[in-house]
């Protein structure tokens, strides 16, 4: 099973987008431990959207498909939608 999903950094006040083979859970704490550049900055990191798919194709298709869209309110819809798998 593969995922995408989305995360927020309340001290950056930013979303990132991203997608994984190995669960969200430990792929936010790999965020929250600096293990990526593109995060290391705004941790602490929370999951706010998750999508689970088959493939790695279908999750890469969709975390592209959100990154393309260039929307805070797109990204702030889906988290609200039906469709997060995420509940908080």
């Amino acid at each position: 099973m593969y995922q995408t999903y989305i995360i927020y950094s309340q001290s950056k006040d930013r979303y990132y987008i991203g997608s994984t083979g190995v669960g969200v859970e430990t792929r936010v704490e790999r965020h929250n431990e600096g293990w990526s550049r593109s995060t290391k900055s705004g941790r602490p990191w929370v999951i706010k959207y998750i999508k689970s798919f088959v493939t790695k194709s279908e999750a890469l298709k969709w975390e592209n498909h959100i990154k393309r869209q260039k929307s805070r309110v797109y990204i702030e819809e889906l988290i609200h939608s039906e469709e997060n798998e995420h509940k908080e």
